[in-house]
């Protein structure tokens, strides 16, 4: 507990120069404790060790990104609802998934589910480009709205099928799917570089699913599973494609 509660200080005085609101803003933001909170007793406290994904999820004004009736709960341990009857993930799983992913300065990042773009903010962080497409074209206006407002330069958002990636941008070093699938679009393998990384929920699109993390080797997928995770489906191109 004394070392998780240092940790926490130190990172406050970290959060104090590094927050990413306007400068008028910065002694007004009354999320700063909660996001500290978040980080120490949601991310630090499980399985979350790079020190990367810790400090920049305390650094991005999650409560930004949901809707004004719900940023009191920006930073609790559980989904939120979003426009469009989607959601926004729990910090934990953001966490999770970026960790596996292991963006490193300089790569490139395919996001599959835009969503309210606080993922893709996430991955900005931690890299030099990220394009992400949402299949739900208020969504993907809003977050590009978010994105574009908190000065997230390296974001591109476009409105299609996510399920046939972004061709125009291939190849990408690393892809996150943010949504359901009972299988991996082969247009996302294919435009993986090798020795690239893809995470997806894989199983049943109504029930819960494997958080799956894939590198492609030689061409190949070599598959990790990683745990048990409850997305909302994958639509579009994936529907089609769905088994009995």
């Amino acid at each position: 507990m004394r070392r998780l509660l240092l940790s926490s200080l130190g990172l406050l005085v970290w959060l104090s120069s590094s927050v990413l609101l306007p400068a008028e803003d910065k002694k007004a933001d009354a999320y700063l404790k909660k996001r500290l909170e978040m980080v120490a007793e949601q991310l630090a406290s499980r399985d979350i060790t790079d020190q990367r994904v810790l400090e920049v999820m305390g650094k991005i004004p999650r409560h930004l990104f949901v809707g004004p009736g719900h940023r009191d709960q920006a930073y609790e341990d559980y989904p939120l609802p979003i426009d469009e009857g989607q959601t926004i993930s729990q910090p934990y799983i953001v966490a999770l998934m970026t960790q596996c992913l292991e963006p490193k300065p300089g790569e490139k990042i395919l996001e599959i589910g835009t969503g309210s773009g606080y993922q893709a903010a996430v991955l900005a962080e931690l890299s030099a480009q990220v394009y992400s497409i949402e299949i739900r074209e208020k969504l993907a206006d809003k977050a590009a709205l978010t994105l574009h407002e908190l000065g997230y330069k390296g974001v591109q958002v476009k409105w299609g099928d996510g399920y046939f990636g972004w061709k125009e941008k291939a190849p990408f070093d690393a892809i996150i799917v943010t949504c359901a699938a009972n299988h991996v679009p082969p247009p996302l393998l294919d435009q993986l570089r090798e020795g690239g990384r893809l995470i997806i929920p894989l199983g049943s699109t109504l029930y819960f699913q494997t958080l799956t993390l894939i590198t492609k080797v030689e061409g190949r997928p070599k598959v990790r599973q990683i745990s048990g995770v409850r997305f909302v489906p994958m639509v579009g191109e994936a529907e089609k494609k769905k088994d009995g």
